[in-house]
């Protein structure tokens, strides 16, 4: 037997046997391709072994063909390996495509690949969450389909270069969506490149932030506006210490505008009055805005129809608050006509002293949102009120002064219809203010009884109370009036009034200014709240002021010895005093007298004083800026 013959037949069984095994582990068919093939060889060469017999040499090619049978085993299981591992590494990576798919499919994100010109070829789902496109529509187009036009050219010039240069870009977009409606989202745009660098691709992620955005802008918006009012405030405080400081009405109108004017977020403050004689807006003190524009903005309120927030404010007493037009509106004048975004008008009025407005302007549109009425209508007030008071207090100490003269009719006062109904002459002596902020007047009445008069007030307009202080053929009485007087008029411009005579048929007013005071607005003011008052004199003149010795001397004067001595007893002695120090009777028999006697001096002095005391040329004086004073008590 062949030792030839038998290797060839080992091999082919041992093929045969190596290839049932990898069948077995495999499953794969090839190899029981290759059994059936080895197994029939194996056989051919067991019948030839058999049968035949054979020398070395003749089954040499047999034995190759083995060899090779069996390296084809061999190499077709190092094929099927690789295969199997090819196969399972293909398969989880389809396995994680599926996934990532499926990540992208259900992704909250917008989705979604660009080519390199930006044309849309793949977007997800929640594309049309974010924009409201479905993703089929925005296949093969771009972006631009959803942008808001609120960014500018370089905005994207800076994005597209960003990413074109292989890099990625993050930030924030306002989108606008199928419906319209503009929507904040935060993109990221990644390029993708080949192995040389080249994009191929872009991908993009967009997120809509609408609500965290609109939350961050209502934060920002309260900071801006917090921001805004402590700086109001601030100005409001710097206001009215300065306006401690001012000593005219031209003083508190510059230190207000100055304060105004040359504090964020306003650019110009200026004072509107109202002519009462024409009916019309002018403009007076001013900082911030030049005179042209100044004069524009004027000739602007002047023609709105009393539609400006300027005209509001005065008509209203009330502080009013516009912003510019929009440029499509032609029909609209809520506001001054200047460049500022918004206006401010707020009135300046204490009691029924009204002294115009404080007009601002600004060129923040958002100033506005953070102003609060109710504070500004107090700031107003504050400024009507030491105008008034700067008024009174000038025209208490000052040596020269305007005194001015007006006729009036029956229906401009009360103490005058009372006089043309009773046909009577009147002259105002004094006026105060009452404990309940009313008005006060005594009235010297000739020609008729007290209880004639007392009869009048019980149906009069104008009149809420009387009392006869005295009765004759001069009548004293005190008359609680309305203060919708004209003394009191005067009297809240700062104006006090030195005399007011009726008879009947002719009423005459004089009253007396500070010389810096405003003589227009006191004059407009009467006219406005008293229409038959016509102003008929105006002059210039120097007061004569008695200093304190000279009124001493003057009561020294007017009393005896012992009216003096009594005088000084009383008051050194704590008589006035509670509860009083000395009594009538022990300050009698100080002086030598019997007590009747000492009282009888004591009441003729303090007679004595009062009149001198209140023997003014002036019914009243102003001395506080509330409502006219007499210069005594009540």
């Amino acid at each position: 037997m062949s030792l030839l013959l038998v290797a060839s037949v080992l091999l082919r069984l041992v093929g045969t046997g190596y290839s049932i095994l990898l069948l077995r582990r495999s499953g794969d068919r090839r190899f029981a391709f290759l059994t059936v093939m080895l197994g029939l060889m194996a056989l051919r060469q067991l019948w030839t072994l058999q049968t035949v017999g054979g020398d070395g040499l003749s089954e040499l090619p047999g034995l190759i063909v083995s060899g090779f049978a069996l390296a084809t085993v061999y190499y077709l299981s190092q094929y099927v390996e690789e295969e199997n591992r090819i196969t399972t590494e293909l398969a989880a990576a389809n396995e994680r495509l599926r996934s990532f798919r499926k990540a992208v499919e259900h992704a909250g994100h917008a989705i979604f690949l660009t080519d390199p010109d930006g044309r849309i070829e793949y977007a997800n789902p929640a594309t049309e969450t974010v924009t409201g496109y479905d993703s089929a529509d925005v296949v093969g187009e771009t972006p631009d389909l959803w942008s808001s036009g609120q960014h500018d050219d370089a905005f994207y010039d800076d994005l597209w270069g960003t990413i074109t240069d292989g890099n990625v870009w993050d930030g924030e977009l306002v989108n606008r969506r199928k419906n319209g409606e503009l929507c904040w989202a935060d993109v990221t745009i990644a390029p993708i490149t080949d192995e040389t660098g080249t994009v191929e691709q872009f991908v993009a992620v967009e997120t809509d932030i609408t609500d965290r955005k609109e939350r961050e802008l209502r934060i920002r918006d309260q900071h801006d506006r917090l921001e805004l009012l402590n700086t109001t405030n601030e100005v409001i405080r710097d206001v009215n210490r300065e306006l401690l400081r001012a000593e005219s009405k031209a003083e508190v109108e510059t230190v207000a505008c100055e304060q105004f004017a040359n504090a964020a977020p306003y650019e110009s403050a200026w004072f509107a009055a109202r002519n009462a004689a024409t009916d019309t807006v002018r403009a007076n003190t001013s900082v911030g805005i030049d005179e042209d524009a100044l004069t524009n903005v004027v000739t602007a309120v002047n023609d709105g129809n009393r539609e400006t927030v300027v005209e509001r404010a005065l008509e209203t007493d009330t502080t009013h608050v516009a912003r510019a037009c929009r440029a499509d509106r032609t029909d609209c004048a809520c506001h001054a006509a200047t460049d500022a975004v918004a206006t401010v008008a707020i009135p300046l009025s204490y009691r029924d002293a009204q002294y115009g407005a404080l007009v601002l302007h600004t060129d923040d549109d958002n100033a506005t949102d953070a102003l609060d009425p109710d504070v500004l209508d107090e700031l107003g007030e504050t400024i009507a009120y030491v105008i008034t008071a700067a008024e009174s207090q000038r025209s208490l100490i000052t040596d020269r002064v305007t005194e001015l003269t007006f006729d009036l009719t029956p229906s401009d006062d009360p103490l005058l219809s009372l006089a043309e109904t009773l046909e009577c002459e009147l002259d105002l002596e004094r006026v105060t203010e009452g404990s309940d902020g009313g008005f006060l007047e005594f009235v010297t009445v000739r020609g008729v009884s007290g209880d004639d008069v007392l009869d009048y007030v019980a149906g009069a307009d104008g009149i809420a109370d009387a009392q006869v202080l005295r009765d004759g053929d001069e009548s004293l009485v005190r008359l609680a009036v309305t203060d919708a007087t004209v003394v009191a008029t005067l009297a809240r411009y700062g104006a006090s009034v030195r005399s007011l005579t009726a008879d009947g048929t002719e009423s005459t007013l004089v009253a007396e200014l500070a010389e810096t005071a405003d003589v227009r607005s006191v004059v407009e003011a009467v006219s406005e709240s008293h229409p038959g008052a016509d102003l008929v004199g105006q002059c210039e003149r120097d007061r004569e002021l008695e200093t304190r010795g000279q009124f001493r001397s003057t009561v020294e004067d007017s009393v005896t010895d012992r009216q003096l001595e009594a005088l000084q007893l009383a008051h050194f002695g704590g008589f006035f005093e509670w509860p009083r120090e000395s009594s009538g009777e022990e300050l009698a028999e100080r002086m030598g007298v019997c007590q009747s006697t000492y009282l009888q001096h004591l009441r003729a002095g303090q007679q004595k004083v009062f009149e001198r005391f209140f023997a003014d040329d002036r019914a009243t004086d102003t001395g506080r800026p509330s409502a006219a004073l007499v210069t005594g008590a009540n």
